[in-house]
């Protein structure tokens, strides 16, 4: 579904020196899979995410999606990100939106839904995730979890083909943070393709099909999630998990 061609990244500093913080990735992407990134901070994982949708652009490399190379110049990226749902570490929905027109806006806007059709899509959804009382409230009023499943209603509502989730729950008081696992486990157990960077390791052992560890901006080591937690093959990796189980 996605393949990634030796990936760079690069930043510019402000005295005008490059920082690189990916380097050379390469990595494949099948229908279905549920790719589990972690690592240290600043090793490149939100980085490496945020490209697969070009909200950051590579420096060099390429990205396919279905076989089209979205990198290309003059790719219509607006139409590649409709079918690839994002959610952020801190939510990003519109406070003077009630949560129903938090989630409709973009389906109607975009044309892809009509008010109706969007209408009852968000309802649909808002069942699923035990939050339709809470569809014509304004989101000061939620709580962080609520919020956070709110967002990922409002991706779901453009019905992607994959789901990017960027650090989901690291802006969530701790008792949240399970309310926003399990709706992740529900997409997951539907067969959605995702690609989640989390510091959840027990997310990563139970839902993954692949966990990826990087760390300054390489991919040091791919596993199926047993594998990866119970015999680590690289001294970075045991290093890593020493710390965080």
């Amino acid at each position: 579904m996605i393949s990634v061609k030796n990936l760079t990244k690069d930043y510019t500093k402000a005295d005008g020196n490059h920082i690189r913080v990916i380097e050379g990735l390469n990595y494949e992407i099948e229908k279905g899979e549920k790719i589990v990134i972690v690592g240290p901070s600043g090793s490149g994982k939100s980085t490496f995410l945020r490209c697969l949708n070009l909200l950051e652009r590579p420096t060099s490399g390429q990205i396919f999606f279905d076989g089209e190379e979205i990198t290309a110049k003059g790719t219509d990226i607006n139409k590649v990100r409709q079918r690839m749902g994002m959610v952020f570490q801190n939510f990003n929905l519109f406070n003077n939106l009630t949560v129903m027109q938090n989630l409709t806006l973009a389906p109607v806007k975009l044309g892809v839904m009509s008010k109706e059709e969007a209408h009852a899509k968000a309802t649909e959804l808002l069942k699923r995730v035990n939050l339709l009382d809470k569809a014509d409230v304004y989101p000061a009023s939620l709580s962080g979890g609520q919020k956070q499943r709110i967002a990922i209603v409002r991706s779901l509502c453009m019905n992607p083909e994959m789901m990017l989730f960027d650090e989901p729950t690291s802006a969530l008081d701790p008792e949240m943070v399970g309310e926003v696992l399990d709706v992740m486990k529900q997409l997951a157990d539907d067969g959605m393709t995702m690609v989640v960077v989390t510091h959840e390791m027990g997310f990563a052992r139970e839902v993954a099909t692949k966990v990826l560890f990087m760390d300054e901006g390489i991919l040091l080591e791919e596993n199926t999630p047993d594998e990866f937690f119970d015999h680590p093959r690289t001294k970075r990796l045991q290093d890593f998990l020493s710390k965080v189980l």
